[in-house]
């Protein structure tokens, strides 16, 4: 990528997560409210991104990166229900800290949040661990009910639940559909 197409691509992510992280409704913001803020004409943006999906996207993509690579090779003889316990609480932090950013892409691909390819790598990693927490029979969809209590529009309904509340009930959740008695 050219010095400067790579200096827009900053910009334009940087300007799109200011706006996404400061919106309280994610449909308000626009590509051209992006390009504004990023110092970029609108073109670029389409060029670079191709519409409002692909730049939510990227924003998203660029932000789960560094939370996954905690993830990468860090279960190696970790107990799979504790390794369950961490992701689902790193990704209860991630939807809180990114409540908007979050919501507009879980209503991207015809409106169903399971259509995203970050959705897909998470869903895969818990139902490896809970299948070797449980066995493989129920696995995959467990692994979707679990991920469902962390779905951005669940996190935002309960906007008004104390952080620590939000994070116990997923623990306990997580434990109980490992057949752990809840901890505290």
């Amino acid at each position: 990528m050219r010095a400067d197409a790579a200096r827009n691509r900053e910009a334009v992510l940087q300007a799109a997560g200011l706006l996404f992280d400061s919106a309280d409704d994610p449909a308000g913001v626009s590509m051209d409210d992006v390009a504004a803020a990023a110092g970029v004409g609108k073109g670029t943006l389409f060029r670079r991104f191709g519409d409002r999906a692909g730049l939510v996207r990227a924003l998203y993509e660029l932000r789960t990166e560094r939370m996954a690579a905690e993830f990468e090779g860090a279960t190696g003889g970790e107990d799979p229900v504790e390794a369950v316990v961490r992701i689902m609480d790193a990704l209860l932090r991630f939807k809180i800290e990114n409540r908007a950013l979050s919501r507009a892409l879980e209503s991207l691909g015809g409106g169903s949040p399971y259509t995203n390819a970050a959705y897909g790598r998470w869903h895969a990693r818990v139902a490896a661990l809970m299948a070797e927490a449980r066995g493989p029979e129920a696995a995959d969809f467990l692994a979707h009910a679990l991920l469902a209590a962390v779905r951005s529009d669940l996190v935002d309904h309960l906007d008004d639940w104390p952080d620590a509340h939000l994070k116990a009930g997923v623990e306990e959740l997580v434990r109980s559909v490992c057949g752990e008695r809840p901890t505290g």
